[in-house]
């Protein structure tokens, strides 16, 4: 139900840009939002890529210095002297 100073659903207007109290926004242009839309897409990937990486550091169940096994020189079979 459509209150005063308000347009009713059925006027045509778009239901996300409607006059509010004197307020006419304009709608994005199409490059906006698909560019919102690309932006916030890898946002979301990217959280969710780094989630899977330190999502366990995150939560507390691994530590940081418990995840790089077999990356360093050190103990592996090499010899004595190399340093």
């Amino acid at each position: 139900m459509a209150g005063p100073g308000q347009p009713s659903p059925s006027s045509g207007s778009s239901r996300w840009y409607r006059p509010v109290n004197g307020f006419h926004p304009h709608p994005p242009a199409l490059r906006h939002r698909l560019g919102a839309k690309l932006l916030g897409g890898t946002m979301v990937f990217w959280i969710l890529y780094r989630a899977k990486q330190d999502g366990a550091v995150l939560l507390g169940l691994k530590h940081p210095w418990d995840g790089h096994h077999g990356h360093d020189d050190h103990g592996h079979g090499h010899e004595e002297g190399h340093h």
